[in-house]
């Protein structure tokens, strides 16, 4: 445990103060910390009633009516856990990944559930389906958003989306891709700083989301399928020759796109070590080339029927796992990147899956019972501020430590002792410490 029950309900406080100020009335600031609280502390449930009974609030009622039935709007609390995340780990070297995550359910009357492919279960099964955005550097991710994914048979159904109280802007059909451009321009508008925008290839299939990121000017790196048409970067575009009719009005490429693992079987693999895993290294063979992606606008060429013409040039980039599954990537950037570099960038998105573990098994994020919109993403957005809460605590144990090896290191070294001070670690490869775990029992009297 980390403190007494005092020690971090104070820090607390301190913490979510800004997100108070946010929240205005007095009954909201109150039930907030009691909340957030309430999901930090121990407990296998993390849904209203269990966590009213063990706050003593008697009846779950002001609980129930702070996430579920109370008339507030949560943009600005919002809007604030942005400006704290990008505080706690923003910067040019901090990544923003974009992924989802799937809450098994039972019914139908929750919002947004439907047969979808689960990633906790490993099949398709009833869920909701969360977007994902997480800001991350140094290996300590921070939740951003999460926003539920609507199904057609839910877009479909206007009744459904009434009773369920959809907001109106939120009632037409979006595709994963779309929502998460959408947070993307809430957490640029909000001035949090990345470097670059991570996707697997549930995103990075998508030739508008790709282009989207670009005409934001990101750096981004994403996953894709194998089957993804690509052209050498030095295509060139020529006028066709007419067999017969009118001379050909349109430049074709000069040669036929082919699949991404097609264009990589002849390349160059190397081994890398990206980072140090809880058996050792982490490591697999990569290779990279240019290209340039098949998704230009369609058009007709010689008897192929439509191809997608020449898009922007960009690194095409392979995985070979040690357990023998291939991995394909695109990545716009800059030319002169290592292979070192783009298989570190790839491969630093593995850290929203932790944050989603974590959000789940020690936060409760998909333990709330209610049914409708606002309850959901009213307790997805507690989850997120007590997890911002738990980082903020972990890096602020990982300086304190951090200075008490220097300072000990210094004594060291002054007394003379050591004769090999290469062999003295140095405090900035000191892992980080895990989220702190937290104690709400009351204090003896």
């Amino acid at each position: 445990m980390v403190g007494g029950t005092s020690d971090w309900n104070e820090e607390l406080g301190c913490f979510l103060k800004p997100f108070l100020d946010r929240l205005g009335h007095k009954a909201r600031r109150r039930m907030c910390p009691l909340y957030v609280s309430g999901l930090i502390g121990p407990g296998d449930r993390k849904s209203i009633a269990p966590m009213a009974k063990r706050l003593a609030l008697g009846e779950c009622d002001q609980l129930h009516h702070f996430i579920a039935a109370g008339v507030w709007d949560a943009t600005p609390v919002e809007t604030e856990l942005l400006v704290q995340a990008d505080r706690l780990v923003g910067g040019s070297d901090a990544v923003l990944v974009i992924d989802d995550t799937a809450i098994p359910k039972k019914g139908t009357y929750s919002v947004g559930v439907a047969a979808q492919y689960a990633s906790a279960l490993g099949k398709t099964a009833n869920c909701q389906t969360l977007v994902s955005l997480t800001l991350a550097r140094g290996e300590v991710p921070v939740m951003l958003a999460l926003r539920l994914f609507l199904p057609k048979s839910w877009t479909n159904e206007w009744a459904r989306l009434k009773r369920a109280g959809v907001p109106d802007e939120y009632r037409t059909t979006r595709t994963k891709p779309e929502i998460a451009l959408a947070e993307i321009d809430r957490v640029i508008a909000a001035g949090v700083r990345f470097g670059c925008v991570l996707a697997d290839a549930g995103y990075g299939l998508s030739a508008p989301f790709r282009h989207g990121l670009t005409a934001r000017k990101l750096a981004w790196a994403v996953g894709i399928p194998r089957h993804l048409k690509v052209y050498p970067a030095d295509v060139r575009m020529i006028w066709p020759v007419a067999k017969r009719g009118r001379p050909r009005q349109r430049h074709v490429p000069d040669i036929l796109s082919i699949p991404a693992e097609d264009m990589l079987a002849n390349a160059k693999w190397q081994t890398i070590s990206w980072r140090t895993g809880t058996k050792g290294k982490l490591k697999a063979r990569f290779a990279a080339v240019r290209v340039r992606v098949a998704d230009g606008p369609p058009q007709r060429i010689r008897d192929k029927g439509q191809q997608h013409l020449p898009g922007d040039e960009a690194w095409l980039i392979g995985e070979h796992r040690m357990s023998g599954e291939k991995k394909y990537y695109l990545a716009n950037l800059p030319a002169k990147t290592d292979l070192r570099t783009l298989a570190a960038t790839i491969k630093a998105r593995w850290i929203c899956e932790q944050a989603h573990q974590q959000l789940k098994e020690e936060l409760g994020l998909d333990h709330f019972e209610g049914r409708s919109w606002q309850g959901l993403h009213r307790h997805a957005l507690m989850t997120m501020i007590a997890y911002a809460f738990l980082q903020h605590r972990r890096l602020k144990t990982a300086r304190r430590e951090k200075k008490n090896q220097r300072t000990a290191a210094a004594t060291h070294l002054a007394s003379g002792t050591s004769r090999h001070p290469r062999n003295n670690r140095s405090p900035t490869t000191a892992e980080m410490p895990a989220l702190p775990k937290m104690d709400l029992q009351p204090a003896a009297a």
